[in-house]
């Protein structure tokens, strides 16, 4: 589904990604972590069109997108998050959906976006203000319902979990599996919580200083010695 091959970002004399390459199969979960400062976000913003790399390629499909903008790549089936929620301010919650699916989709379609706030568990907050009418909780189920009215074939989370405390992130955590299974979709993951990581995803890609340090099972690269130090300055965990 997806492949990147030695994938390189520069800002300036700034070496961000360096030779990023991976690939991952339709439906798969992958986790993508790394300390601060790794470069995910940067990758994310590669992938979805946010930032042009200096070399490689960046194939969906099959398709190398890498020139594409980011309205083609969302309506070829990329959807994405950020790490903070953005609302469209001065619209209702079932509006937003609207004008991401226009833009992703090319067209609305009330049927799915009915589904969607069931499944995200904000049909019952479709008529409220979606700058000012939600908590943090609803807010993070609301950027992956805008992402998912793209219509995606493939999922970027962006730190979605970040700030949930422990029960909610499980809970969420649950609702990423059904919305995997349920709309047959891809999922890229950026998450620090190592359990996290452990109990959604098949495989974890591991960046540091840009680079591709790890790449297996997450039960692999949290055993892996260059992921150890790079999380604790030492080899040894």
């Amino acid at each position: 589904m997806l492949k990147l091959e030695n994938v390189t970002v520069r800002f300036g004399g700034l070496v961000a990604l360096k030779d990023v390459s991976f690939r991952m199969g339709p439906g798969e979960i992958l986790g993508l972590v790394g300390p601060n400062g790794a470069g995910k976000t940067t990758l994310f913003n590669a992938i979805s069109g946010l930032v042009r790399p200096r070399g490689g390629r960046i194939l969906f499909e099959e398709q190398d997108i890498g020139r594409l903008p980011l309205h083609q790549r969302a309506r070829r089936g990329l959807g994405r998050t950020f790490q903070i929620p953005q609302p469209m301010h001065q619209l209702t919650v079932r509006e937003n959906l609207v004008v991401a699916q226009v833009f992703g989709a090319g067209r609305a379609d009330a049927a799915r976006l009915d589904e969607i706030l069931e499944v995200m568990d904000l049909k019952s907050q479709a008529d409220r203000d979606a700058a000012s009418g939600l908590a943090l909780q609803e807010l993070k189920r609301l950027e992956v319902a805008k992402a998912l009215a793209t219509n995606p074939k493939l999922l970027l989370l962006d730190e979605v979990l970040a700030g949930l405390e422990s029960q909610a992130k499980r809970h969420f955590m649950l609702k990423l599996k059904e919305l995997q299974a349920r709309f047959k979709i891809g999922i890229v993951i950026v998450e620090h919580d190592i359990e996290t990581i452990s109990n959604l995803c098949s495989r974890a890609v591991v960046l540091n200083f840009g680079q591709v340090i790890a790449d297996g099972t997450p039960s692999e690269v949290f055993r892996n010695p260059a992921v150890v130090e790079s999380y604790t300055g030492t080899a040894h965990a």
